[in-house]
């Protein structure tokens, strides 16, 4: 019954991300609810799916693959306050290059976080589930984490062809001067420089929610991050 709960947990995680992937389903729960409300709606089941699908992989039978070492702790315990600043910096800036972004607001002179690169939640994802994915050496969550880090990957690359579909090429590439898809390679390259001073109120949302994480992790999810 474990790998049978993981299974349909997993599953139903990803059929509710097709939502905002499928103009045709979004469009008219957006018209209905209202952008905020669908976004809060949206949000809410997510999170309500993503609680299901650790609580189900720590549930599924224990099949070691790689033993934990406490050096692996320390690691994500570094990467998870990036995590969430990156996080907290992506969500709702002005991006027209992805999902959590807004197309309002985006000025392709003056990108912003769209600078460092134009899919911050996406690798704030790939980082999450690296670091986790390396702590918990079982094959339950070696699926999961393995899987979250996977279509994160894939899905930087498909909003960019689906946007490129949507706005043609010479658009995109006109908005995407001064931004690049890998971290930082447009300031490496000498096409971006940063013009704005960052968010004081996004670094302290950050803060405080990285504490929260720390704090009440072993009791939402079971297991003290603590090295």
């Amino acid at each position: 019954m474990g790998w049978l709960e993981f299974s349909l947990a997993g599953l139903a995680f990803m059929a509710t991300h097709l939502i905002p992937a499928t103009p045709r389903i979004k469009t008219p729960l957006v018209a209905a609810f209202g952008r905020v409300g669908y976004g809060i709606a949206f949000g809410a089941l997510a999170l309500g799916l993503l609680y299901w699908l650790i609580l189900a992989a720590a549930r599924a039978p224990f099949v070691e693959l790689w033993p934990q070492e406490i050096w692996m702790r320390w690691l994500a315990n570094i990467v998870m306050p990036l995590v969430i600043l990156i996080s907290s910096y992506a969500i709702a800036a002005p991006n027209p290059f992805a999902f959590e972004g807004r197309a309002s607001g985006f000025d392709p002179d003056r990108p912003g976080v769209v600078g460092i690169t134009r899919q911050p939640f996406l690798w704030a994802l790939v980082l999450w589930a690296a670091a986790h994915l390396l702590v918990n050496g079982d094959l339950a969550h070696a699926i999961l984490f393995g899987v979250f880090l996977l279509f994160s990957l894939i899905g930087m690359r498909a909003m960019e062809m689906r946007l490129i579909r949507r706005i043609g090429l010479a658009e995109f590439q006109r908005l995407a001067a001064q931004t690049s898809l890998i971290p930082c390679a447009a300031w490496f390259e000498g096409r971006w420089r940063p013009r704005r001073r960052p968010s004081a109120l996004r670094l302290t949302i950050a803060i405080f929610a990285w504490a929260a994480v720390f704090h009440l992790h072993e009791l939402v999810i079971g297991l003290s991050p603590a090295p």
